[in-house]
């Protein structure tokens, strides 16, 4: 089983993730919990490079940086779990790249995702689980956290606006792979919806 977790950054994916894999685990699962930019050794390379680097990506550059982290993710990580059975969970996937640098960077949201299903070789997630939440107020979480924002992270309000936006798109598009949530609920609240999706996967 593969599940991917999306939403724009401060909607709480961290969280559920915990839930899930915990929730997995007790059910005799074994589970790989991963992400993405960053999810190997080489990953964090290109995540370094993606997020911390001093000065600004070409949004095409950014959207091919990201398709060869998912490439390499993919290849040396994500398929050899799924074929040795075990339930692979990942912060984030290729819908991501739809969102941000399709929506986000005004790039074309349908070649990107070709790139995207081209460096994973087709491979899409059983369930999309989107936590979908008011770009203002997914801001004033962050802000309440006090960790220092990354690049991207620094983005003003209309760019994750977009994102948000090109998210409610994709989950329209392929509505039996995505599970929308509404993340403004408390953690036990999302959660409980989350779970009887899960039971579901697991045939029970």
């Amino acid at each position: 089983m593969f599940i991917s977790f999306e939403g724009i950054d401060g909607v709480g994916k961290s969280t559920q993730i915990r839930f899930v894999e915990d929730y997995l685990r007790d059910q005799g699962k074994l589970v790989l919990t991963t992400f993405e930019p960053g999810g190997t050794d080489l990953g964090q390379e290109i995540r370094n490079l993606l997020l911390h680097r001093k000065g600004d990506v070409a949004p095409r550059s950014e959207a091919l940086l990201y398709a060869a982290d998912r490439a390499h993710h993919v290849a040396t990580k994500i398929r050899p779990a799924l074929a040795s059975g075990q339930v692979v969970i990942t912060d984030r996937y290729l819908d991501s790249s739809v969102a941000y640098q399709g929506a986000g960077r005004k790039l074309s949201a349908e070649e990107v995702r070709n790139i995207s299903l081209w460096a994973v070789d087709g491979l899409l997630p059983d369930l999309t689980i989107l936590l979908d939440l008011d770009a203002a107020k997914a801001r004033e979480r962050r802000h309440k956290t006090g960790q220092e924002e990354d690049r991207l992270e620094r983005e003003q309000l209309d760019f994750f606006e977009a994102v948000r936006a090109e998210y409610l798109k994709l989950s329209s598009a392929e509505p039996n792979r995505f599970l929308v949530i509404n993340a403004e609920m408390s953690p036990e609240e999302i959660f409980g919806q989350i779970r009887p999706k899960l039971d579901e996967l697991l045939g029970r």
